[in-house]
């Protein structure tokens, strides 16, 4: 039977990414999204492209709609790319064909990583550093502990960003508080602390992700890059980002979490480095990250890679190169942010150095959406984004 691929997430970055790599490669790619046309369907790459229902909304419906179409097209390999609907596939993966290959260990492995809460307590019996952290189960818990808290800000951590209930999925966020008042005031006033959650101290410091693929509890390669621009500035999403060589300290905490949790697939492991040269572990996400397709042209062909794995495939030789990759819409936004900020913010020699900066991203670098050989997945996020404007 000829394998069939079948990428969900359609309008994400990633899923983009996944199919030209997988494409690219010759194997056949279907795309899901809870809208049709997504960005990633619009690929020359993509021979299929799927509606479902939308996974935040009615899980079960997802699921339902899902094993439909794996059945009524032969699927082969399932590649959920958000934590919404990989929670929702991991929640039902029972219920899948024999025949369909799904990268992930098993639902107890990713939540050893996945929740926070467990994550902590884990890391820190393997002599990983963390934070100052305090778990709590519920709301009181923790207006009990922050009268105790001396030192602020502090960050309020739910426990997942997406939580997978009966009826649906709720969203969370980390939310940073400078004072006692403030972080009382948040958990008061978002549903989400309902739920376990922790308390910990506001690292000061640069962010950095290690990611890698692990094939049954041993690491097959690690990629990392540093953001040259996000959006927001302040930090938020890379718009602009460049492949580095891996820190020594980085690489063997991440190692030492993902052969501790006996993990397989992929996995983007953050922390936060201190200018001493400390990381303290944030978090760790069991799925592909946004700018999968600075790892891809950097050498690093990880969707390629994890079904090699999965599949039982030899791994071919890996040769790493430095690359940069820009988000062009992104870095627009990025732009427009600074500009209308008050000079109070950014003055305005600044706001014209950022617009000479948009206008030059520098040599090589390489834009992720927009790519000559395949430009459908560009107009239809360009098509979105004006009418986004207008709205």
């Amino acid at each position: 039977m000829e394998p069939r691929t079948l990428v969900l997430d359609g309008n994400q970055r990633a899923s983009l990414a996944a199919v030209r790599s997988l494409g690219a490669k010759g194997l056949w790619v279907a795309v899901g999204e809870s809208s049709v046309p997504s960005m990633a369907g619009n690929s020359k790459f993509s021979k299929r492209s799927f509606a479902y229902p939308n996974p935040l909304d009615c899980p079960r419906r997802f699921f339902d709609a899902l094993l439909q179409t794996i059945n009524e097209y032969g699927i082969t390999f399932l590649l959920p790319i958000t934590e919404a609907t990989t929670y929702v596939v991991l929640r039902y993966r029972d219920e899948l064909p024999s025949s369909v290959t799904l990268p992930f260990p098993s639902e107890t492995s990713v939540e050893q990583l996945a929740n926070k809460n467990q994550l902590f307590k884990f890391a820190s019996e393997q002599r990983i550093p963390i934070p100052p952290t305090v778990y709590c189960q519920t709301r009181q818990d923790g207006l009990a502990e922050l009268e105790q808290w001396a030192e602020f800000p502090v960050v309020l951590k739910p426990f997942k960003s997406k939580i997978l209930q009966a009826d649906g999925i709720v969203s969370t966020r980390v939310l940073i508080a400078k004072t006692i008042e403030e972080a009382m005031q948040l958990l008061k006033s978002n549903d989400f602390f309902d739920f376990p959650f922790t308390i910990q101290s506001f690292i000061e410091g640069r962010g950095q992700g290690v990611f890698a693929l692990f094939n049954d509890g041993r690491p097959v390669c690690y990629f990392s890059h540093r953001r040259l621009r996000e959006k927001p500035p302040g930090g938020g999403v890379s718009v602009l980002s460049e492949s580095v060589p891996l820190d020594d300290q980085l690489k063997a905490s991440a190692e030492k979490l993902l052969v501790g949790a006996n993990w397989h697939g992929v996995a983007m492991v953050e922390f936060r480095v201190t200018p001493s040269g400390t990381g303290y572990l944030m978090e760790v996400n069991p799925r592909f990250w946004g700018s999968l397709q600075l790892a891809i042209d950097s050498g690093i062909d990880f969707p390629w890679l994890l079904y090699r794995v999965c599949t039982g495939e030899e791994v071919p030789e890996i040769t790493w190169r430095q690359r940069r990759v820009r988000w062009i819409l992104g870095d627009l936004d990025r732009l427009f942010i600074i500009l209308k900020s008050p000079t109070s913010n950014y003055s305005l020699g600044r706001k014209l150095l950022e617009i000479l900066r948009f206008c030059r991203p520098g040599l090589r670098t390489r834009h992720e959406v927009n790519r000559w050989r395949d430009l459908h997945p560009f107009w239809f996020e360009l098509k979105q984004y004006l009418r986004a404007l207008k709205g």
